[in-house]
């Protein structure tokens, strides 16, 4: 350990809420399982027997892998560390299982589940081991090569659904292994909390609590705000400070900052909507949603882009002039000033450099992002994680805070079930909403069995929901509305990651600093209409880049995660043309995801993938590879690198692999996609025929309710949505406080 790492405070634990109660897999399918964990990530040894623990691995080959890992280690680190860090497996970790469990006990689809009981008991009968491996013992029973030779044929199936096993076998132990293992961290250099910053301050929030009953607990406002997030937040701050009782009711906790940032493990419990999981139901891109008091704005990555122009004039030109009018521009510049967004401070990091200074020598149109960071210099990089700094302005540390000293009034723990609502003049007006409280323990943590759990009421002049793209349009729903446009029109800004390795140099510890201070623009209008990629920087978290990597072979990750400190990893996101929606599953009622990268929005991801690739390769790259599974990664030879003849990025070895990529193209499952931007399923629109919303927020049909978040986007933003969705918020929160207030003085005359 290094008197850096010594120096560091720990953030406070945060235990995670009880595990499931019911065991999601019987006894002989846990077994299946684990043995799958083991063959993904087992314990490598030089052997010549077969052994159903062990990968083996001839001597020669053994040696060389222990000494390229000794090579990237720190200094000072345990010469003994390579060694367990190659027997490791899965199951030799404390806490692996447990958190498998949790994952596929509470976040895992019960259609998903059932697959995968299916499989797991498959693969130990007889008849099963023989149709899908080729022999008739079973899997667990199989020695470790074996069973390792079974995962690489099955990723190379002509069956999809072998295909789309193997990925997602293989990407779940890897996420969980790189979540709790002991090892990959000393490995890494990786630190428990950042080296650059120190703790900050956080705001004291007291919560609304509740005795225990049995009948409903009643409270009553003016406006009641179902989510604390950029949406949430914003309309808080503004209705509150315009003299209006407000209350905020978020389904999350809060986490001051001596608990952030979290661990890998516990942050996509706490901070995540399903564990982090979430999937489209045919597993072709994943989706993170934050689900934190806060929202979004708690654990994104304090991009601050505004919207631009040719998006503000489609959405102007379908009907709502607002959005090219002076008073959207002032929300928007009022929102950022709020939140102190500036590029005065900014430092790019090694990764952000990266991208800019490849990007200038190739002649890319490239600009900085400005920082949500309060006019001061942030250089983090666990955001993802909570801003232990409290230097990030999200919500939390700025429109909450605000929405607090003019009166507001907050509940955490509130799952909202429904929106009451009453019929007046005819027409169907929201009245209140009803929802689930459940207390902290009495710890002051939600690990605890002595809970409070009661059914409260919030009684309300107006509703306003603010529950993210993904839970708002199911609230919605599950409130008796049936707009067919709720929960379609989804947008996701679906990504692919592109990866390059610089050995040949000190390492980069790519999780330090800022993490998306950079944007390449040169690709964002393709289509002459708006649609196309940006470029911009993925966090470095071991957890959140590793997993995506394609998995080859058991060795060969091992030894790739091991270059994480000299790894740079960058995204082509895509402003999607075409759209998916979410609808609630018919099992349990969560959220469900219809949404593929079409083939339209794949060219326009591919062009931002070979952009990236030519940026790492004018960077001096050694390596660059993408996360399609069994396509060979660009080596630059050392001849290419001493006897470099000035064609650059038009050497004909790379415009080779460049042209195998094109041809091998981005689609799922061998391709991993996915998305931290969701919008538009209850999108705003003129008329109650296109949208779910009006101009003004209010959901068509209906009085007194309201939608504020990213899902009123016309269609996707194009730009990281945060200030395009607290902009909106910004007009519609407005417009709302002088509406009450109009109402207000009229019933003041009548009484008078």
């Amino acid at each position: 350990m290094t008197s850096t790492q010594l120096s560091l405070i720990a953030p406070l634990d945060t235990p995670l809420p009880p595990p499931p109660a019911n065991e999601p897999l019987t006894e002989s399918q846990w077994v299946t399982l684990m043995a799958i964990a083991d063959t993904v990530v087992p314990t490598i040894v030089v052997s010549s027997t077969p052994s159903t623990k062990s990968l083996s691995l001839q001597a020669s080959d053994y040696t060389t892998a222990v000494e390229a890992i000794k090579k990237r280690v720190p200094a000072g680190t345990d010469d003994e560390l390579p060694q367990a860090y190659l027997w490791e497996n899965a199951s030799s970790i404390p806490g692996f299982k447990e958190l498998l469990r949790r994952t596929i006990g509470d976040y895992v689809r019960e259609d998903a589940k059932k697959g995968i009981r299916v499989i797991l008991s498959a693969l130990d009968t007889r008849a099963g081991c023989l149709l899908i491996t080729g022999s008739t013992t079973s899997f667990h029973l199989q020695p470790v090569n074996t069973r390792h030779q079974i995962l690489q044929n099955w990723a190379k199936s002509y069956l999809s659904p072998l295909r789309q096993s193997a990925k997602a076998f293989e990407q779940l132990v890897a996420s969980i292994w790189t979540k709790t293992s002991p090892t990959i961290g000393p490995i890494l250099g990786f630190p428990r909390a950042p080296v650059h910053g120190k703790p900050g301050k956080g705001f004291d929030y007291e919560f609304l609590q509740f005795p225990p009953g049995s009948g409903p607990e009643i409270v009553e406002t003016d406006v009641v705000i179902v989510g604390s997030g950029c949406g949430g937040g914003v309309c808080a701050k503004n209705l509150a400070e315009a003299g209006h009782r407000v209350i905020v009711v978020d389904k999350a906790y809060h986490w001051g900052p001596e608990h952030l940032p979290m661990t890998e493990r516990d942050s996509g419990i706490h901070l995540f909507a399903n564990g982090g999981i979430e999937s489209a139901d045919d597993s072709s891109i994943g989706i993170i949603s934050g689900q934190a008091w806060g929202g979004g704005g708690t654990v994104n990555w304090s991009a601050s882009l505004q919207t631009q122009g040719y998006v503000r004039k489609e959405w102007a030109d379908q009907g709502m002039p607002f959005f090219t009018s002076s008073a959207f521009q002032d929300s928007l510049d009022r929102v950022c000033h709020r939140m102190g967004v500036s590029t005065k401070y900014v430092e790019h990091n090694i990764n952000n450099s990266t991208l800019s200074e490849g990007a200038r020598k190739l002649g890319y149109s490239h600009k900085m992002v400005p920082q949500n960071t309060g006019g001061s210099k942030h250089y983090c990089g666990y955001c993802t994680l909570g801003c232990g700094a409290a230097e990030k302005q999200g919500p939390v540390m700025s429109f909450l805070p605000d929405a607090d000293k003019a009166g507001a009034q907050f509940i955490e723990g509130f799952e909202a079930e429904k929106v009451l609502f009453e019929t007046m003049g005819g027409k169907m007006t929201a009245t209140a909403v009803k929802g689930r409280w459940v207390s902290r323990d009495s710890s002051g943590g939600v690990n605890g069995n002595d809970k409070t759990c009661r059914e409260v009421i919030v009684k309300a002049k107006r509703v306003i929901v603010s529950s993210g793209t993904l839970q708002s349009p199911l609230l919605l729903q599950r409130s008796g509305l049936t707009n067919p446009h709720i929960g379609k029109n989804l947008h996701l800004h679906p990504v692919v990651l592109l990866s390059a390795l610089y050995p040949d140099q000190p390492p980069i510890n790519p999780w330090e600093g800022a993490i998306l201070t950079t944007v390449v623009d040169e690709f964002q209008n393709l289509d002459g209409h708006g649609h196309g990629a940006k470029l911009e920087c993925m966090t470095m978290l071991p957890s959140w880049v590793l997993p995506f990597q394609s998995w080859e072979s058991a060795l060969g990750w091992k030894l790739l995660c091991s270059k994480l400190p000299y790894m740079t990893s960058h995204l082509a996101l895509v402003r999607d043309r075409e759209s998916g929606r979410v609808y609630p599953d018919p099992v349990d009622g969560k959220c469900r995801v219809a949404y593929t990268p079409s083939a339209f929005d794949k060219r326009h991801a591919m062009e931002g993938l070979l952009a990236l690739a030519r940026i790492a390769y004018v960077q001096g790259a050694k390596e660059i590879f993408t996360t399609t599974v069994g396509f060979p990664p660009f080596i630059r030879s050392d001849d290419a690198a001493l006897n470099d003849n000035g064609d650059g990025i038009n050497d004909p070895v790379f415009q080779s692999w460049l042209a195998d990529v094109r041809k091998a193209g981005l689609n799922p499952p061998e391709t991993g996609w996915g998305s931290a931007h969701q919008m538009g399923t209850c999108r705003m629109a003129a008329t109650p025929k296109a949208g779910v919303v009006d101009p003004k927020g209010k959901v068509w049909g209906t009085e007194r309710l309201y939608v504020a978040d990213a899902s009123v986007f016309p269609s996707a933003s194009g730009v990281n949505p945060m200030i395009t969705n607290m902009a909106i918020s910004d007009w519609i929160s407005r417009e709302l406080a002088r509406d009450l207030s109009r109402g207000a003085d009229v019933e003041e005359r009548a009484r008078l």
